[in-house]
């Protein structure tokens, strides 16, 4: 047996896995890479495999770095089933197409500079249409139970807690007179994931791909977390600011909606019954289409929710609604949100600010002292979210560089990863341990971090597996090849002249919105004022790189 790694190696998106077992060649996941232009750009290119000799997939769950290159394959052959569980194909269902319709906007945005610079349009990575009809082959599985995929091939998906409908994937393989086992955790959740169970412990393995997210950190505790969204949400409401909430419309929204609704169990006290009377008096707004469809799909699932949960239900109380909530559909109702002056919250997606209506709203609060931006999830490095959270000044939105003035939050704990406690309890639960453990999805740093943790604690051995490396599982791990990397190394020079290059397209961009805000005979004078601002401050910046 031998597993290839081709994604989520130096980072946490594109998880792509090839396994070669029993005479088969299968994938586990085929998500985009996400994050950095250079990782951005291998989604263009081919697979390191052809897609028509893929006998089938195994899918964890629903998130686009585990799932979004599946119209991909699709288009170039592959028609054998993708096993996954039933709610995640619900969210795929809804996901993917979402997705090809962001590669086709995007596609059209970039190809306008493309050929502002003389260079040929790219079409998208796929269309809407194309992901519609990969879902063609999506093989609904239910949990715990083992499935033959073929006589020598058997798997088992078991509740991984991360978000709805996500796997741990048990792989069984009779090769060579023998049956080996693995163990792919997909992403693992917290025990304490607002609505969903906690992740489900194996008992058993001969080898084991893990997550490593945050290998390196912990989160604090679920109680602490919801007084702490409390305390956030209410100072910015008596302020008269908005509360901005990037959020994955999948998952994060749903338990933020699930905490707020609890919110009154909590405590009793004055100053928490203030608090939350002044967080019920404001409007929440879910603006996410593909948001507010998912919370339809988490209604239809509610049969794997915690049993908390479904004892609270059981007495007419829906985990997902609450007074105040408001879903905005249309494109007009969201811009309507930016243009009431009313304290009020918004959860939008994405969750890491890089597309969607959320840029919008960070255009708009940004700037405001009085305005708050609360993260709720992982920033992957080089996205504006991560950005914003590590203490960027300002950052470029639509071509207009836009101050960060608003208090800028960021609650860990409603992660829907692991913590390194949480991956630890994993590894311990196993009452035969794996002979050998791979770390991926993960920042260098945390996967170097639990790498340590885990030897010093369990003697077990570890592999931190680079991009294309393929290891044969015998009794001795080895790697028996390597593909070349694809994603080129950056001089700083070529760096300097990379972004010299950018900041080119991105002026020609915000002349094009400057022009139109000038040209609009409704914009308010404070909003003249603030771009004339912006723009001396740019003149300043642009003068110290001359004379520099």
């Amino acid at each position: 047996m031998k597993i290839t790694f081709l994604g989520a190696t130096e980072t946490v998106t594109g998880s792509n896995f090839l396994v070669e077992a029993a005479g088969k060649k299968f994938l586990v996941d085929c998500g985009l890479w996400q994050g950095r232009a250079e990782y951005e750009d291998l989604n263009f290119q081919e697979f390191e495999f052809d897609p028509k000799e893929i006998d089938f997939m195994l899918l964890t769950h629903a998130h686009i770095d585990h799932s979004g290159r599946i119209p991909k394959l699709y288009n170039e052959g592959f028609r054998n089933k993708i096993y996954a569980h039933k709610a995640t194909c619900d969210l795929c269902a809804l996901m993917l197409p979402d997705s090809g319709h962001i590669q086709e906007m995007e596609s059209e945005w970039k190809n306008r500079k493309r050929m502002r610079k003389g260079e040929e349009p790219r079409e998208p990575i796929y269309t809407a249409e194309d992901a519609a009809k990969s879902l063609e082959i999506f093989e609904p599985v239910k949990y715990d139970e083992i499935i033959d995929i073929t006589e020598n091939i058997h798997v088992r998906f078991n509740d991984a807690g991360h978000m709805l409908g996500s796997s741990i994937i048990e792989l069984w393989v009779d090769e060579d007179g023998k049956t080996t086992k693995t163990v792919f955790t997909g992403d693992l959740g917290n025990n304490d994931i607002p609505l969903l169970s906690s992740p489900t412990m194996i008992d058993n393995a001969d080898y084991l791909i893990m997550e490593s997210t945050y290998g390196s950190r912990l989160h604090i505790r679920n109680d602490e977390k919801a007084e702490l969204f409390l305390k956030i949400v209410s100072e910015t409401l008596d302020k008269q600011g908005t509360v901005v909430i990037p959020s994955f419309a999948v998952g994060r929204t749903q338990e933020i909606l699930y905490e707020i609704n609890k919110l009154k169990d909590i405590r009793k006290d004055e100053e928490f019954q203030r608090q939350y009377q002044t967080l019920m008096k404001a409007p929440v707004f879910v603006d996410s289409p593909l948001a507010i469809s998912a919370t339809e799909v988490f209604r239809e699932n509610m049969d794997l929710f915690d049993e908390e949960t479904q004892a609270e239900m059981q007495k007419g109380d829906n985990p997902l609604e609450f007074p105040g909530l408001k879903f905005t559909m249309t494109t007009e109702e969201s811009k309507a949100l930016n243009e009431d002056p009313k304290p009020c919250i918004i959860i939008s997606a994405s969750g890491m600010c890089e597309v969607g209506r959320i840029k919008h709203h960070l255009k708009h609060n940004l700037w405001n002292p009085n305005s708050t931006i609360l993260f709720v999830g992982y920033q992957a490095p080089g996205t504006l979210g991560y950005n914003i959270v590590n203490g960027a000044k300002s950052v470029k939105i639509f071509g207009e560089e836009i101050a960060v003035n608003a208090r800028i939050e960021y609650i860990e704990g409603y992660s829907g990863h692991a913590d390194q406690e949480g991956l630890m309890n994993f590894i311990y639960s196993f009452i035969d341990k794996p002979k050998h453990i791979f770390l991926v999805h993960g920042e260098d740093e945390a996967k170097n971090v639990l790498k340590q943790k885990i030897e010093e604690e369990t003697n077990l051995p570890i592999t931190i597996p680079e991009f294309g490396e393929t290891f044969e599982l015998a009794e001795e791990v080895k790697m028996t090849d390597k593909i070349e990397r694809r994603v080129p190394q950056m001089s700083l020079k070529r760096e300097v002249m990379s972004r010299l290059e950018k900041l080119k397209d991105e002026i020609k961009d915000m002349e094009d919105y400057v022009r139109e805000d000038m040209e609009n005979k409704e914009i308010k004078d404070e909003d003249v004022f603030r771009i004339n601002e912006k723009m001396k401050d740019l003149e300043k910046q642009i003068l110290n790189v001359i004379e520099g």
